[in-house]
């Protein structure tokens, strides 16, 4: 006899920095999401798809949910990361070990319109030295919430990511996979082409400069041995684009260079990489500018 099938949205949510796309990564096996130490990498809602036998796990990571609402960008980040609040059908809300922020209280606020089961995901315990902290801290966070699941983890050395899966596999409604067996992400290739690029974009550069900045691909062309790729990385001054470029574009070969080694491994063929930068002026704070950019102000799940 088969095993009935079960398949779920499981939203991934928390502040800004916590880990959401490190822990999506490895609960995935693979890189589907870029990652960096800087907080707000993420902008877009990434899937993620993992299919266990009869059993489908479409993970959804999200902005990190902030308070302060500075620019059109951050507002565009909240409305993500909320939608998928009420509709998902088992939500992760990461925090980090011993730290509970007003972004948190906001994001418990959040959560009381949800009927969903919530695990409660307390991250970088690794870096706790005196462990006997942990426990008083974890009984104050249980006042504060019904939380079906308590899971103290570090995404970073893949403790308890086993046990986090299990729990959610228990949660998941019963229903027909979503997505091929096989798919482990529903972004094309377009979109993991310029995250890539721009994540290497954002190790790259210094300070405020990476919020700044964005990435579209403008051209791909293919055959059986070459991908050319042309891509453009939009700033909002001119005064950016001889940063992003270096010194004799030292800077802006470093970033090209990084990201077709990444690119070349997604593709699995050798890559021509063309970058150019460009100016759009104040792009992060104008709605009409940011729906131009690929930055959908309306996302919807399947």
């Amino acid at each position: 006899m088969s095993q009935t099938e079960k398949c779920g949205y499981v939203a991934i949510i928390g502040r800004p920095n916590v880990g959401k796309s490190t822990l999506l990564n490895s609960l995935v096996g693979k890189k589907v999401s870029i990652i960096s130490p800087k907080p707000q990498t993420t902008r877009n809602q990434i899937i993620g798809i993992k299919t266990i036998g009869s059993t489908q796990i479409v993970f959804i990571d999200t902005p990190g949910l902030h308070k302060a609402e500075k620019r059109a960008m951050n507002r565009y980040m909240n409305r993500l990361a909320s939608s998928v609040i009420v509709d998902a059908d088992v939500i992760i809300f990461m925090i980090e070990a011993l730290r509970f922020t007003d972004d948190e209280e906001m994001i418990l606020q959040k959560l009381k319109e949800t009927q969903a089961p919530v695990i409660l995901v307390i991250n970088k315990i690794d870096k706790i030295k005196d462990k006997s902290r942990l426990l008083p801290f974890i009984e104050s966070i249980k006042t504060k919430f019904n939380f079906a699941e308590i899971v103290p983890m570090s995404v970073k050395k893949m403790d308890n990511v086993n046990l986090l899966e299990e729990s959610i596999i228990e949660f998941l409604p019963e229903g027909p996979h979503f997505y091929p067996d096989e798919q482990v992400t529903d972004k094309n290739e377009r979109f993991q082409i310029a995250e890539l690029i721009r994540e290497k974009l954002i190790m790259a550069t210094e300070e405020e400069l990476p919020y700044s900045t964005t990435v579209m691909v403008d051209s791909l062309e293919e055959d059986e041995k070459l991908t050319k790729i042309s891509a453009i990385i939009w700033v909002e001054r001119e005064g950016q684009k001889p940063i992003v470029i270096g010194k004799d574009g030292a800077l802006l070969k470093k970033i090209g260079t990084l990201a077709r080694k990444d690119i070349e491994k997604l593709l699995g063929k050798k890559v021509f990489l063309r970058l150019w930068v460009k100016v759009k002026s104040d792009w992060s704070d104008d709605e009409r500018a940011l729906q131009s950019l690929g930055y959908d102000p309306t996302p919807t799940r399947e």
